[in-house]
């Protein structure tokens, strides 16, 4: 998702909603919101059933309001309260932090639907794509690709398990995620969103996931249907080089990636989010073979399809009008417009009357949406009151030993000449790099705003451990010196070279050169590396990144690499591998090419699966 940047000052500027820079709303009473909700329903049965009842008591406007989903910078609980949309969202630069904020956040918004003329819970959504990670202090688990190379179906449904207890503490119930792109160029600035390169590990992960979520009572998402991994490098939409482009898909490469929707959709699965992108020149947003055809018919999904943040706006048409109607006769049930849903609302209703989209498609649509609510209990327990729940904050210490065993399990013994590594008692350690003591550039983006951020001036992006800290956390036990000053670096026999990638999200992470010290290599890796060589130690090297960067040029001056990926806030996991506390597991989740002119071939510097252990 999403037009952030425009959204980013929008929001500061708006600050009459709490999350978007104040707490300004005041929420509205929220006595007898259960009983509401019952009396909203008046029928008995299955949740299609109880839906069809609703919908007969449900006027064009409250049908079409309910196909909405609008930002909390843009929907004030006064507007929620007067058209009663069928969702709120929140993007990933919302400025909200503490839990108890999002809470308070979402509480008002559910009890602003439940004040509406006719009370119809909302559903509230985010981005919890590796953890709670919108929260301030939530533990941040390693992005997918690194879950990829874990490859640990158990760890990673206890991941979704605890994704989803860390959001009920924030009383939020819908997670945009997992992420079931299947990479096929590392350019690509969403890489690190998709587990593998395989179908079928994607499939396979993805599900652990949201059986996790599911099982815990959070619907999670299967996105974004579908190629949004195998699109076209040059064909990227706008100015992006690839993210957003077209897929070239045969029927036989199709069927591959439907392997990820597929096991989500057997799991329960009841939301599909479309992707930006296009397939075979028509954009997923207008593509009533793929949303409607297969998915809802041969795929027989009856839950809702959500279209991506404004995505709509990008499909072909005259107007917005035309674009709204070719969307929702395409297949899309409930449109992310953050910052118009009134404005939809008319051009919705217009293009009804006009018999330009039909009553039926309309029905259809709101039917999905309510019995999605049924079956997730929205209308039994709105507030979600009665729900169990293990946490009642974010970041506990279990939850991050599920994520520091993750960090170990996915790290990737590449080169280890001279066995280096464990690192052996009495070894003096020379600890460099700018990812080496900097928890924003281990959690990479998508974590507490959009595009993440970097550790500065001693505030930190959320708490963690650093490699560092993890490092200097077992010195003691485990007889290293670590030396982090530059001048007492000759003394070291051994160089920890800690370098990556900044942290970045969607196309701007797109990259046409991919070089570890290119345009989105971290400041300070250049000097880094040549302060390495220039010591002339056994040279240890850590690369933070959310692909595997090239690295033709510098890996025979290092006698150890290991790749880290995107490993979250428990940089102790790292630490304990290093030091043998734990051992190497993680394969590559995908090819590491030699060069540019090597992505798509086989000529590869390590295969997928690769992986040394000790």
């Amino acid at each position: 998702m999403k037009k952030y940047l425009s959204l980013l000052f929008s929001c500061i500027l708006i600050l009459s909603a709490a999350g978007c820079g104040g707490s300004a709303q005041e929420a509205p009473a929220g006595s007898a919101v259960s009983s509401a909700a019952h009396r909203a329903a008046g029928a008995h049965g299955s949740a299609a059933e109880q839906a069809a009842a609703l919908m007969g008591k449900m006027s064009l406007q409250q049908k079409i309001c309910q196909m909405l989903q609008g930002a909390g910078c843009y929907v004030t609980y006064g507007s929620e309260r007067e058209y009663c949309f069928g969702s709120i969202l929140n993007g990933g630069n919302s400025y909200m932090r503490d839990a108890a904020t999002w809470k308070s956040f979402a509480d008002g918004y559910q009890q602003a639907a439940m004040s509406s003329p006719l009370p119809i819970p909302c559903m509230y959504g985010l981005d919890a794509v590796h953890g709670h990670n919108n929260v301030q202090d939530a533990v941040i688990f390693p992005h997918n690709i690194g879950i990829g190379a874990a490859n640990d179906e158990a760890l990673t449904y206890k991941m979704g398990a605890a994704a989803a207890e860390e959001m009920k503490a924030t009383d939020v119930f819908w997670s945009f995620s997992p992420c079931l792109a299947v990479d096929s160029d590392p350019r690509w600035g969403r890489t690190y969103e998709s587990y593998s390169s395989d179908p079928d590990t994607v499939a396979k992960l993805g599900a652990a996931f949201a059986k996790g979520m599911l099982d815990h009572g959070v619907m999670p998402t299967a996105k974004h249907f579908i190629g949004d991994g195998s699109v076209v490098y040059g064909t990227g939409e706008g100015n992006n080089l690839i993210d957003r482009g077209d897929a070239k898909l045969s029927d036989a490469s199709l069927e591959k990636l439907l392997k990820p929707y597929r096991a989500l959709l057997n799991e329960g699965v009841k939301v599909v989010m479309a992707s930006h992108s296009s397939v075979n020149g028509v954009k997923m947003h207008a593509n009533k073979h793929l949303l409607t055809d297969v998915l809802k018919g041969e795929m027989k999904f009856d839950g809702f399809v959500v279209s991506d943040w404004e995505s709509v706006e990008n499909i072909p048409g005259a107007s917005l009008e035309d674009k709204l109607a070719s969307a929702i006769n395409a297949g899309i049930d409930m449109l992310m417009q953050p910052e118009n849903c009134p404005e939809c609302l008319q051009l919705i209703t217009d293009a009804v009357k006009k018999g330009a989209i039909p009553q039926a498609r309309i029905d259809d649509a709101v039917k999905r949406i309510l019995t999605v609510k049924y079956g997730m209990g929205l209308f039994d327990d709105p507030m979600g009151k009665n729900k169990k729940r293990e946490v009642t904050d974010v970041g506990s210490q279990k939850y991050r030993d599920i994520a520091r065993q993750l960090v170990e399990e996915s790290l990737v013994l590449v080169k280890n000449d001279g066995k280096i590594l464990p690192f052996k008692k009495g070894t003096n350690i020379f600890v460099t790099g700018p990812a080496a003591d900097n928890i924003g550039v281990q959690c990479g983006g998508w974590t507490v705003q959009w595009a993440g951020g970097i550790d500065q001036n001693g505030q930190r992006v959320t708490k963690g451990t650093t490699i560092l800290e993890g490092l200097k956390a077992l010195s003691k036990e485990y007889g290293l010196n670590i030396i982090t000053d530059e001048k007492d670096a000759p003394k070291a026999d051994v160089t920890l070279l800690c370098v990556g990638e900044k942290p970045y999200s969607e196309w701007e992470g797109d990259t046409k050169d991919m070089s570890l010290t290119g345009a989105l290599g971290l400041d300070g890796s250049a000097g880094s590396i040549a302060l390495a060589e220039k010591l002339g130690k056994p040279t240890v090297t850590l690369i933070v990144a959310g692909r595997e960067v090239l690295i033709n040029g510098y890996i025979n001056n290092w006698d150890s690499v290991v790749m880290c990926y995107l490993p979250g806030s428990e940089g102790q996991g790292v630490a304990n591998v290093l030091t043998g506390k734990a051992g190497f597991k993680g394969k590559l989740s995908m090819p590491w090419y030699r060069t540019l002119n090597s992505i798509g071939t086989d000529d590869t510097l390590f295969e997928k699966g690769f992986g040394l252990s000790y």
